[in-house]
């Protein structure tokens, strides 16, 4: 986890250094609806490589925005979450997909007129 150091003084620079990569964000996205898998993951998000996407999801464990967790099986499985870090960003979200259905409408009516 970064350490407050870290961070930068702007507290919307900070959202952005945790979760402003289009890979992080479409992530997020997915854990809010449930917990996935690593190969869930990957077919569902069209365009990810496995180096980014393994690299995006060790960055927000590390952050503290999913948790990780392997069950004892062979072969292992295992299976990211949102953590409760995480669960806070639902609105952030929320205010993302109302803004986008907002923006699809408006360029659909401009097209009608």
């Amino acid at each position: 986890m970064v350490t407050k150091k870290e961070m930068p003084a702007c507290p919307v620079a900070t959202t952005v250094s945790l979760i402003g990569s289009k890979w992080k964000l479409l992530i997020l996205r997915n854990l809010l609806a449930r917990p996935w898998r690593f190969n869930e993951l990957k077919k569902d998000l069209h365009g990810i490589s496995q180096k980014v996407l393994t690299d995006s999801l060790r960055s927000m464990e590390t952050d503290g925005i999913i948790t990780r967790t392997v069950y004892p099986e062979v072969p292992p499985k295992v299976v990211y979450s949102l953590s409760e870090l995480g669960e806070s960003m639902r609105p952030i979200i929320k205010a993302m997909e109302t803004w986008g259905i907002s923006y699809k409408q408006q360029l659909h009516e401009q097209k009608s007129v």
